[in-house]
């Protein structure tokens, strides 16, 4: 018996979902509820990945099967595939795992050609007929066989504007045929041949545009952001067609059972009357609100509302469903669970557990730990905001606050600028699933048509992106638009307030969002959750250190001290300190940067109180704080009694063929021991003073960066505890502070058992540590990784998520090495990788105590920790 590739609705269910995808797993789920879903099945993820590693041909028992269920909708529906009489016609969908609206394609209509249209216009009138025709073709074309979809809008643009007609509406039946010719005339001049009638033909072919819609750009741009893996694949969805453009008691829209924005218990939708689904999505028509259509179809809106209601309650979350009215009857074509703002999140999250629908659990693990980031980030100014010029308002479509330069063109444009460190307000007609990497770089989206289902405010909200929408009041010119009596030229500022809808000229100043009402109640249960990794901050300052603990840190995994030395008053000692020709004038210079760095480090303590605080000692190469103009080389010269030559023959001497490699880190106080000692003195007298001052127990942590081997770890340490000692019996205060390191060289990682012979707690680096795994400068990784992304080569920038096998495998050494040669070592982790949510569950799977991440990842990384504490993540 073959393998089976093909399911009909019925032989499946919502735990099928990675085999049939999520929107296939969803019709089989609704069909064995009763819920009114056209009839149809699904072509597996398995045949997707089979095709793929196939060389892109389809299989012929892929084929069998497909003929079979084709069979049996035939059966089902007393119709016929490709029949003029009595035909039978399906859509043709994509439906990943993960939901991914709009980036992949679509078919409808298809096994209509010229026999069976004039059938169809028998059985359903001319009009309707050839209006279904006509967008056959256009989609056909343009997804299975890739002519321009923009050949065929221009000449409809140019029929109608020949008729005079204003609006697709006024277009009459014959009208459509006249479409019908002129389209099949654009498909030959393009190809050379006919368009296809065979529906069998038709039906295979739009089956593997699908499966290669997996690859088109924006698929894959739309995955890496939301870490997606290419081996998943996706099913297709063949459904037989319910037609909503048959007629005034037909009918098609899209629906959330809540509201996206805000998550409001409110019906949040649109619907337009005589159209298919394109239609309402596309933005080419403006819809109706959906509660309109109680008097539109009165029983089909009741229906709609219970039938709503249902799926809510069963898949515990809010629902975003289309359907279609044929006739007076409803479908359900689709149901998911809605994407939405982190602010509806919450208020779902919220809401549901309020009405018993999920435990607090539950509700934690609905939450996209990276959707908070939308809360994250500074909104308007009120004052600024009430003193700003509206020039328009339209819907509002994702809410936030977005001030930035207007580009109109998606791929070029405002890509380029984003690229030049501009803030970008991408300003179409219309988005398309082809502008995604435009939007993905702005910092606001601006169009003139679509309502709130539209394509722009959909993805917008997915990407915590500020979206207003539908403003039809702009009027376009060349690289310039007008609203409200304001010419806005490319290049100019505007503002978005996407919570409100309003447009603003000028770049409107924003504030630091803040936590509270929902958020702190989400928050607190999040905090609620047992589990064994904490989370930390990596702030330098004390107003990082403060805005962290209102995030709710649990102290300092990392605090670089380099940064301390860059400011104007402090970088002249750091280099008078580096050129210093021998030890004395070097511990002179050591002992003018003392007091700065004592006065950091007691600002920080005291802010921290209690906490632990990570203090790592310096270490970036010398020579990045070296001067590059010719003024500061030459204020320095004078300063140090030497001539402007001699200074930049020492300043030369420091630069490194490879600096990150090179005289760095630990090597450092190897090399000048002096420099460690000077920091550990600020370490330990500062955190002396505060306790003494305030009371506080102190627990500095002091850190050795890019150790690779068990004498230099001793040496460094032996440096640092002779001073720290001499400093804590001369006070005859007590101190609790450890000396530890962090592990991000490989060797580290395989000597990790030698290295905690001496080392009191690990801290893993993975910033250095991936580079270093990957023999990949991070300086250069940018537009190597590229290329690399691009050729699904990699499915993603390893520097941004932790690449589990291979820089995880040497974490998961280091981690067993070092707690069998220290027991009860404690290790935490203070790359970057430490706010990202799937790098922090493998860190709890590793058995990691802590993950340290900038202040204003730190609610992301509470809420990836109780989501791994909630799956039971392990150490295997």
């Amino acid at each position: 018996m073959s393998h089976k590739y093909v399911y009909m609705f019925k032989e499946g269910n919502a735990t099928m979902r990675n085999l049939l995808g999520g929107k296939g797993s969803n019709l089989a789920e609704m069909t064995n509820m009763g819920i009114p879903v056209p009839n149809g099945f699904i072509v597996t993820t398995e045949a997707c990945t089979l095709y793929n590693s196939s060389g892109k041909v389809m299989s012929d028992d892929i084929k069998r099967q497909i003929d079979d269920c084709i069979a049996q909708l035939e059966k089902s529906s007393g119709k016929k595939f490709g029949d003029a009489a009595n035909p039978l016609l399906v859509s043709v969908r994509s439906g990943a795992r993960a939901s991914m609206p709009g980036m992949m394609d679509t078919v409808l209509n298809l096994g209509i050609n010229d026999e069976v249209a004039a059938g169809l216009a028998k059985a359903a009138g001319d009009r309707f007929a050839y209006d279904s025709y006509r967008r056959f073709i256009m989609m056909f074309a343009d997804v299975v066989i890739g002519v321009s979809k923009h050949s065929f809008e221009h000449a409809i643009d140019e029929y109608k504007e020949k008729k005079g007609y204003k609006s697709d509406e006024s277009m009459t039946a014959d009208d459509w045929k006249a479409v019908v010719d002129i389209f099949k005339k654009i498909y030959h001049d393009d190809q050379g041949k006919d368009f296809p009638g065979d529906a069998k033909e038709q039906l295979y072919g739009a089956i593997t545009a699908v499966f290669q819609s997996w690859d088109n750009e924006r698929a894959f741009i739309y995955r890496r952001m939301h870490d997606i893996p290419y081996e998943w694949g996706t099913a297709v969805n063949v459904q037989e067609m319910v037609y909503g453009n048959m007629g005034d008691t037909s009918g098609t829209g899209v629906v959330f059972t809540r509201d996206p924005s805000n998550g409001k218990k409110a019906i949040y939708g649109e619907y337009l009357m005589n159209a298919q689904g394109e239609d309402v999505v596309a933005g080419v028509r403006t819809p109706k609100d959906f509660m309109e259509l109680e008097k539109d179809s009165p029983a089909c809106f009741k229906e709609f509302l219970e039938i709503a209601a249902k799926l809510e309650k069963h898949y515990k979350y809010m629902q975003d469903m289309e359907f279609t009215i044929e006739n007076g009857k409803l479908f359900i074509l689709q149901t998911r669970n809605g994407k939405c703002t982190a602010q509806a999140a919450l208020q779902l999250a919220i809401d549901l557990v309020a009405e018993g629908i999920v435990t607090k659990e539950e509700a934690i693990r609905q939450v996209d730990p990276r959707s908070l980031d939308q809360l994250l980030h500074p909104m308007f100014d009120d004052a600024a905001l009430k003193a700003g010029q509206v020039i328009g308002e339209a819907l509002p479509a994702s809410p936030g606050a977005a001030a930035g330069k207007v580009y109109f063109n998606a791929a070029d444009a405002a890509v380029a600028f984003h690229e030049r460190g501009e803030r970008v307000i991408l300003v179409r007609l219309e988005t398309s699933p082809d502008d995604i990497m435009g939007m993905e770089v702005s910092k606001g989206i601006l169009t003139a048509r679509g309502g709130m289902t539209s394509h722009a405010a959909v993805v917008a909200r997915g990407m915590g992106t500020c979206c207003v929408s539908g403003c039809e009041a702009i009027k376009f010119g060349e690289k310039q638009f007008t609203l409200g009596g304001e010419v806005i030229k490319e290049g100019d500022f505007i503002s978005l307030d996407g919570s409100t809808g309003k447009i603003y000229k000028g770049d409107i100043p924003t504030v630091e969002a803040e936590i509270s009402g929902n958020f702190g109640t989400f928050m607190s249960w999040v905090a609620a959750v047992p589990n064994k990794l904490g989370v930390r901050t990596n702030a330098d300052s004390p107003k990082d250190s403060l805005k962290a603990l209102e995030f709710g840190a649990e102290g300092i995994g990392l605090c670089r001290t380099e940064h301390m030395f860059f400011e104007a008053d402090r970088i002249p000692k750091m280099r008078k300190m580096i050129l210093a020709d021998t030890e004395a004038e070097r511990r002179a210079a050591l002992n003018e940067l003392l007091p700065f760095q004592k006065k950091d480090f007691t600002g920080i303590y005291e802010v921290m109180e209690d906490r632990p605080v990570t203090i790592r000692l310096l270490d970036p190469p010398l020579h990045e704080f070296m001067p590059t103009s010719e003024d500061d080389f030459a204020s320095l010269a004078k300063d140090m009694g030497k001539s402007v030559a001699q200074v930049k023959e020492i300043a030369d001497s420091l630069h490194e063929l490879n600096p990150m490699m090179g005289h760095r880190g630990c090597r450092l106080a190897v090399s000048y021991p002096e420099i460690a000692e000077m920091q550990a003195q600020a370490i330990i007298e500062s955190a002396l003073e505060v306790k003494k001052a305030k009371g506080f127990d102190i627990k500095p942590e002091i850190m050795i960066p890019l150790v690779g081997d068990l004498k230099e770890t001793r040496y460094v340490k032996e440096t640092i505890q002779n001073k720290v000692e001499e400093l804590i019996k001369a006070t005859g205060v007590e101190l609790n502070y450890t000396i530890g390191t962090m592990i991000e060289i490989p060797r580290a990682c395989l000597i990790a058992d030698d290295i905690a012979k001496e080392a009191e707690f690990f801290s893993f680096g993975t910033n250095d540590l991936t580079q270093m795994t990957y023999g990949l400068s991070r300086d250069d990784a940018g537009r190597i990784l590229k290329d690399y992304i691009d050729k699904n080569i990699y499915e993603g920038d390893p520097t941004a998520r932790l690449d589990q096998t291979g820089v995880g495998s040497l974490m998961k050494i280091a981690v067993e090495k070092g707690r069998a040669a220290r027991k009860g070592l404690k290790i935490g982790i203070c790359g970057e990788h430490g706010g990202e949510p799937s790098s922090i569950a493998f860190c709890a799977k590793i058995g990691l105590d802590y993950v340290s991440c900038s202040p204003f990842r730190v609610p992301i990384a509470r809420l990836s920790v109780a989501q791994a504490a909630l799956a039971g993540e392990k150490f295997d």
